[in-house]
């Protein structure tokens, strides 16, 4: 049985930081003996928020890191800005910076899931000195682009149409309907017995209704993201999906260079063999954009933080055991 933090945890804090003008909420959790050997930052994704790495922060804990997790701008606790310029992975990965001059280190892990995958590369591409490791479940490395083009273009993207636009945001609007949202994403079946979601589509809205239990939450974890959720609602959630654009624009200037980014330090990447939407296949050829790549795969779906949480951890204390003590927080 893996240990996992439960809602409202006493053994971890739940602080704020104010970064680049926004406040972020983010949970801080400290080995009990003596000075922690180095910190580690962890980023979730869509529909997630800090509480996500709850099956990884007692295990990270346990070998003696610090363990840095922020509800990402929109969610939970810390600010969700209307405007999706402030969702962009260049200010993300400035709020980061920002966050790790507020814990007071000089360099961190980072790691990420989803979305958090996704920012975990940029922020090595825009702050390398800052990081001493990374890893990614899930996401793979994609080069800046030299012609746009949106990732809804591709089949297992195409429910980000609808996560873009306005449906999600006018159709959630209460605790109960992001619960029911949150249930289905997560794996609940509607009353008929059908997904409620599905990357092809979306959400089904009219499957929402009577939706059974998650298998991968419960219902007390369920509760308490649907309550964290309805603090600010969807747009802000959502906000991710509208930054494609400005993504593209801000990296331009660094894809017409001609010169691929190429990472330094040393990287993990997990894949899960039944991610409908981020499926292995993706990362074919991703080791030439790294000196130190470790891959390692789950036999899960899109949500293995939580479906193979000991195999997570695993893979992740192989890769630390060399990083823990490098770079030491000071």
């Amino acid at each position: 049985m893996v240990d996992k933090l439960i809602p409202n945890d006493p053994r971890v804090q739940t602080k704020t930081a104010n970064l680049n003008g926004k406040t972020y909420s983010y949970i801080l959790a400290e080995p009990e003996n003596g000075k922690p050997l180095n910190t580690i930052f962890l980023i979730h994704g869509f529909p997630d928020m800090a509480f996500g790495w709850r099956y990884q922060i007692p295990h990270l804990v346990s070998l003696g890191l610090r363990v840095v997790v922020p509800d990402m701008i929109g969610y939970a606790g810390t600010d969700a800005p209307e405007d999706p310029k402030e969702y962009t992975f260049k200010k993300i990965s400035d709020d980061l910076a920002k966050l790790v001059e507020h814990v007071g280190v000089s360099s961190i892990i980072l790691g990420g899931h989803d979305w958090g995958g996704a920012v975990v590369y940029r922020m090595a591409m825009y702050y390398p000195k800052l990081l001493s490791a990374v890893f990614s479940v899930c996401t793979p490395f994609v080069q800046p682009q030299k012609q746009y083009r949106a990732m809804s273009d591709l089949p297992n993207f195409k429910y980000q149409i609808q996560l873009r636009g306005p449906d999600l945001v006018e159709n959630l609007k209460t605790k109960e309907k992001i619960g029911q949202f949150l249930a289905g994403i997560y794996g609940a079946p509607s009353k008929e017995g059908k997904p409620a979601f599905s990357v092809e589509h979306g959400c089904y809205f009219d499957r929402l209704d009577g939706i059974g239990s998650s298998p991968l939450v419960s219902d007390s974890e369920l509760d308490f993201y649907a309550e964290k959720f309805s603090r600010n609602g969807m747009r802000g959630p959502t906000n991710w999906y509208r930054t494609g654009e400005l993504n593209f624009e801000d990296e331009k200037e660094l894809a017409e260079s001609g010169e691929p980014v190429r990472f330094e330090m040393p990287f993990l990447f997990i894949t899960a063999k039944k991610d409908a939407a981020l499926p292995p296949s993706l990362s074919e050829g991703m080791e030439r954009s790294f000196r130190s790549l470790t891959r390692g795969q789950v036999d899960a779906t899109h949500w293995a933080l939580w479906e193979k949480p000991a195999e997570i951890n695993q893979y992740l204390e192989e890769f630390l055991v060399g990083q823990i003590g490098r770079k030491a927080s000071l």
